[in-house]
């Protein structure tokens, strides 16, 4: 909550006052930087930065709360649409104060109030590191603490890693497996293949061999009987003496 301003008001009135902000409050949104003098630039800054808190919410609701102070709806379109998006991962400090020196003629002290930049790539780097680290400010048991939450995670992660891997290990063994066996009940078909191929040529040839011994003995037994047949049979010179006689 902004500190309660002391002293007197900036206008001849509250009423001057709040309608003197919201024109500041206009003009920074519409501009991106205004200058004014330091006592304006203050109160003008809780002022822009939290519209511009209502900016990032970006509900029906937060847009009219802010147009009771912007009544320019322009600027309230550029402030939910370029602004409020554009500070989404900054916490606050959305306006930066330089002193700017004295003004001519009055001698009053000037100031320049923008609208700062959004965080960089390496700066929202630094802040997911310095949140995930905890605050500087952390006493040593919440430390101790973290740390050690932080070692379980890592161990519970590391332990359903190694689970996993035995799980997905196991189906590869069992595939395994049943191709050692597939391969041994492949190489005994072939073996009894093999053995039940030889026999059957044994057979083929043991047959071929009393085929062959078989025939050898029809032959034998023909010539034999030709040449009895010759022997049997009378030459001419045998015939001769009987008929001289």
């Amino acid at each position: 909550m902004p500190q309660p301003t002391k002293g007197p008001r900036l206008g001849a009135g509250p009423a001057h006052q709040r309608l003197m902000l919201a024109n500041l409050a206009t003009s920074l949104f519409e501009h991106g930087s205004i200058t004014t003098t330091e006592a304006k630039a203050k109160r003008l800054r809780p002022l822009a930065e939290r519209l511009i808190t209502f900016a990032k919410k970006g509900d029906l609701h937060a847009r009219r709360q802010v147009m009771t102070v912007v009544r320019n709806k322009d600027v309230v379109h550029a402030l939910f649409a370029e602004i409020g998006p554009r500070y989404a991962q900054r916490p606050g400090g959305y306006t930066r104060i330089v002193k700017a020196g004295p003004r001519k003629g009055d001698n009053a002290p000037m100031a320049i109030i923008s609208l700062v930049e959004g965080l960089t790539v390496a700066q929202e780097a630094v802040g997911e590191a310095e949140r995930a680290r905890g605050t500087r400010f952390q006493s040593r048991r919440a430390r101790t603490r973290a740390a050690g939450a932080g070692g379980a995670a890592t161990a519970a992660e590391a332990a359903e890693a190694s689970t996993a891997t035995a799980d997905e290990a196991a189906p590869v063994e069992a595939d395994a497996a049943t191709d050692t066996e597939v391969a041994d009940a492949s190489d005994v078909d072939a073996t009894e293949t093999t053995e039940t191929a030889a026999a059957d040529g044994a057979e083929d040839t043991a047959e071929d061999t009393a085929e062959d011994a078989a025939a050898e003995d029809e032959t034998e037994a023909e010539d034999g009987s030709l040449a009895e047949a010759l022997d049997a049979e009378p030459s001419d010179e045998d015939e001769d003496p009987a008929g001289k006689a």
